[in-house]
């Protein structure tokens, strides 16, 4: 399998690499995420990604709303504060169109309330951002039914674990 290269232009102009290599089996789910920071999609595409997953990346609901009423989407992480259309909105059309699909809900601050919204819903994790790694990761292998200890984890992507 191809080692992917990824690349981001720094402030001092200069461009940096950094060589991601793809787990030895990735996994067949796709986990689509929608967040209007490119930031948030880059870093976050990037651990799905190192993890084994397949990964869509949107940046309008609009976009996301399209790709799932001709795709089957195991798992969305979506971010319920955005501009042109936000989370609960997404949520509420994803709910009709797709019920099945699993959605891990991210944001940039805290709010109780989104929070209960979001978990009456029945969203399976409501993360703030940034969130830890290791819980991101365990997050969305709970949410689809994964083995959640690293130990397994490394042990199916190939990756090497250490106690």
């Amino acid at each position: 399998m191809y080692g992917m290269l990824a690349t981001s232009h720094i402030e001092n102009g200069q461009d940096a690499q950094l060589r991601i290599t793809p787990a030895e089996n990735p996994s067949p789910e796709i986990v689509c995420l929608v967040d209007d920071d490119p930031l948030v999609l880059r870093s976050t595409g990037l651990l799905l990604t190192s993890d084994g997953f397949t990964v869509r990346r949107f940046d309008k609901g609009e976009d996301f709303i399209a790709y799932v009423a001709s795709h089957q989407v195991p798992l969305v992480v979506l971010d319920i504060w955005m501009e042109e259309m936000t989370g609960f909105e997404i949520l509420a059309r994803l709910c009709a169109i797709s019920p099945q699909t699993r959605v891990i809900v991210i944001t940039g601050h805290e709010d109780t309330a989104a929070r209960v919204l979001a978990m009456r819903i029945g969203t399976v994790a409501f993360l703030i951002k940034p969130f830890d790694d290791e819980q991101f990761l365990a997050t969305v292998h709970r949410a689809l039914g994964h083995p959640d200890s690293k130990k397994e984890r490394a042990a199916r992507t190939g990756a090497r674990y250490v106690t």
